[in-house]
């Protein structure tokens, strides 16, 4: 398998991002126009990383919950802080983050700002197969202790 980081995967794309301060209807918009499904959110003119708002965000934290996306704000309803990793991250590696930590998004940061974002579909088929061999091998090893 060749081995690639994650900057392979996120090179030549544009990093939809909205302030904190911006409604959910405004990142659902984003989302759409973009084809994308999550939006990171920045501190206003900064590139700097507050949280990430996903598909998943907006069915389980505003849609079920019954929230106005007009006026509730990216910053009560994003995840904060999210988990990240930068451009020579390897796949595999990220991966690994994203299945350990039930993500579906992986934010990339090089410098300070936010490079690219990452998701499960961007991976290759035999990269999960690999993912899902390692955690069988690791089941089985525990079980055998």
């Amino acid at each position: 398998m060749m081995h690639r980081n994650v900057g392979d995967l996120v090179s030549n794309r544009r990093v939809v991002s909205l302030p904190a301060e911006a409604s959910v209807r405004d990142a659902a918009a984003q989302m759409k126009s973009a084809h994308v499904a999550s939006v990171v959110v920045t501190e206003s003119g900064d590139e700097h990383l507050e949280g990430i708002f996903t598909e998943r965000d907006l069915t389980e934290r505003v849609v079920a919950d019954g929230l106005d996306p007009e006026k509730t704000r990216l910053s009560d309803v994003m995840t904060p802080c999210p988990i990240t990793v930068g451009l020579e991250t390897s796949v595999r590696d990220a991966l690994r983050q994203m299945s350990n930590n039930s993500l579906r998004h992986l934010p990339i940061v090089e410098d300070g700002k936010v490079v690219g974002v990452i998701s499960m579909r961007d991976f290759m088929g035999n990269e999960l197969a690999l993912l899902d061999r390692e955690k069988e091998l690791m089941e089985s090893l525990t079980e055998v202790l």
